[in-house]
């Protein structure tokens, strides 16, 4: 397993189901870890229960769709670790309405929490990340393939995946960008939907399960690791063949 000693992850959304699992592996692979997320309370007991002594994680509280936080969040990651060596914005959210239905309050949301944030904290990180360094973002099989009820999300995450690859070309040699673009994976974020349509959605996935968390962040350590050190400006689906069959 690639050792990350030394190196430092900067993670938003960092208490969601995902996050949890990026958050474990890196610091198995000995990286330094900084936590962002809005629930204080579930971020800092998360970073006592991975670190008890506080040395290599630090935990922090974070409005993903505050545009000045970004920059405060940064600097927590150079004032403890230097500069930053691996950015995942992982902040998100996957709310239900029609588009019939869907105001423009909700519309906003949905995009400054799923998009803007991500151009917040890559601008605001661009001067922290060390030569080598890797971003990793988080799209979904919603941008590829739409989303029924959920077009804010899936239009968010269609921009991302093309902010993904301007910044891959805009950070050259110094920094690589890449996107991981999960499926349907078990977590509190998708339970709603694996109520309603879990029986529709496994027909539709070849491999016949859901995700796990963990699958996804192991898709983010490589895209990370130097295994992936000339993929840049690309998205690894890790959908279970969902997208391909639908």
């Amino acid at each position: 397993m690639t050792s990350f000693k030394g190196r430092t992850l900067l993670l938003t959304g960092a208490a969601g189901g995902i996050g949890r699992e990026i958050a474990a592996l890196f610091l198995a692979r000995e990286a330094n870890l900084v936590l962002a997320d809005l629930d204080e309370a579930a971020v800092q007991d998360m970073a006592r229960t991975l670190d008890p002594q506080g040395t290599h994680v630090v935990a922090t509280r974070y409005d993903a769709g505050a545009e000045d936080e970004a920059a405060a969040i940064v600097t927590v990651a150079t004032r403890h670790f230097g500069g930053i060596d691996f950015l995942v914005p992982g902040a998100g959210i996957y709310p239900e309405s029609p588009l019939e239905h869907m105001t423009g309050p909700e519309w906003r949301k949905v995009i400054t929490i799923n998009l803007d944030s991500v151009f917040y904290l890559c601008r605001a990180a661009i001067p922290a990340l060390r030569d080598g360094s890797a971003v990793v973002t988080m799209t979904s099989v919603a941008a590829h393939k739409g989303s029924q009820n959920h077009a804010h999300y899936s239009a968010s995450k269609g921009a991302v995946l093309s902010l993904t690859r301007s910044l891959a070309l805009e950070l050259g040699a110094r920094t690589r960008v890449n996107a991981v673009s999960p499926g349907i994976i078990d977590t509190a974020m998708t339970r709603d939907l694996r109520g309603q349509k879990g029986d529709a959605l496994l027909v539709q996935t070849p491999l016949q399960r859901f995700g796990h968390p963990r699958e996804v962040a192991s898709v983010v350590s490589f895209l990370c690791s130097d295994d992936a050190s000339f993929v840049n400006g690309e998205v690894i689906h890790v959908n279970g063949g969902l997208y391909i069959a639908g």
